[in-house]
């Protein structure tokens, strides 16, 4: 039998029909596309990083529960007394466990659209139902009512809400996000990704919600190469999802990275209150700009529309004078000629600024 014949056969058919993630080559261009924050830590701090690196046990495997990292990082996050948290690589992996854990006939994923991609993915590989709620056409506001009906027709086990969101940059209505947690007949996840620059959280409500998870990354804080996500939640619900987590899936150096820049959370804090700053002028400067609308952003990156030039035209533009941001024109109907642009140092800004101007 030939390798195309074995595919077909023995490849789930959902997962024949799926493209793979793609990300693009950033050499040589200045990366705006990915929301990373764009800064290194202070030399003196670099060096004694590297000192607690030297004298880690990589020989070692590493704690496969991290209860040393997972009590820091509720001290520094004000993870509720009584919450429990599950460590992953990423958000990612956190998303796919939550998923796989309730993955059986009649699952359905629900969250707003358009919304971080992950989720539908996470889905679409266990074969279950997605359902993607529209939000608001003109500013990507949150419909409850929509949602409220979407939730009573198809009863989701799993409702992903990013917040703020991503990639439209926009904190949904509080008082909205607590009625969906009080109807959903399963759990919602409230992905704080972004909550550095949001500076709001959920995160005090697991003590009244026990079917309420906060989802949190490191990675837009300064730490996207070591890949450490979290979910803290109700100890019934945590235990569950801990039973699909593959042992020691953080590793040594990045237990021990984190453990150090957390006894240092505010250069990271001091970081990410410098890119608001610069994404609140980005954004005057770019709704200066003809041709161009942009959306307030409670995030470190802001969506822009062209309207009097594709957005296919204009990233193409952008990459050949040395500057890559995220084109989201494809990726949902209501993000045509949509661009997502990623906070950067200042001199990256002026010179995003500069290759745009060219460009309309």
């Amino acid at each position: 039998m030939n390798t195309r014949a074995q595919i077909k056969r023995l490849i789930q058919p959902t997962v024949q029909s799926m493209s793979a993630y793609q990300v693009p080559s950033s050499a040589g261009l200045i990366k705006l596309d990915a929301m990373e924050n764009p800064y290194h830590w202070p030399e003196d701090l670099r060096q004694a990083w590297l000192a607690e690196l030297a004298a880690a046990a990589i020989n070692r495997y590493p704690d496969a529960d991290a209860q040393a990292l997972k009590q820091q990082l509720g001290a520094v996050f004000a993870v509720p007394e009584g919450a429990q948290l599950l460590l992953g690589n990423g958000s990612d992996e956190i998303i796919q466990l939550l998923v796989l854990s309730m993955a059986r006939p009649g699952l359905v994923v629900m969250t707003p659209e358009p919304s971080f991609a992950m989720y539908k993915m996470a889905t679409q590989i266990v074969a279950a139902q997605f359902v993607g709620v529209p939000l608001r056409a003109d500013d990507f506001s949150f419909d409850l009512e929509a949602t409220l009906a979407a939730i009573t027709q198809h009863q989701p086990s799993i409702i992903f809400l990013a917040w703020p969101n991503n990639p439209t940059g926009n904190l949904f209505d509080t008082a909205a996000i607590s009625e969906v947690i009080e109807q959903a007949p399963g759990i919602v996840v409230l992905d704080e990704a972004y909550q550095a620059f949001a500076k709001r959280s959920f995160m005090p409500l697991l003590k009244k919600y026990e079917n309420l998870m906060v989802m949190r990354t490191l990675s837009k804080l300064g730490l996207a190469g070591l890949r450490l996500g979290f979910l803290a939640g109700h100890p019934a619900w945590v235990s569950e999802f801990e039973k699909l987590r593959m042992p020691y899936n953080i590793g040594v150096l990045t237990q021990t990275s984190v453990a150090f820049i957390l006894k240092h959370i505010e250069v990271l804090n001091e970081q990410a209150a410098r890119l608001c700053a610069d994404r609140d002028r980005m954004f005057e400067d770019l709704a200066a700009l003809p041709g161009v609308r942009v959306w307030p952003s409670a995030a470190n990156f802001l969506l822009l529309r062209m309207e009097n030039r594709g957005a296919d035209e204009v990233y193409e533009k952008l990459k050949r004078q040395g500057i890559l941001v995220k084109n989201l024109h494809a990726a949902h109907a209501m993000l045509n000629n949509c661009l997502r642009i990623t906070i950067g140092k200042q001199e990256e800004n002026k010179a995003l600024l500069a290759a745009l101007k060219n460009c309309i």
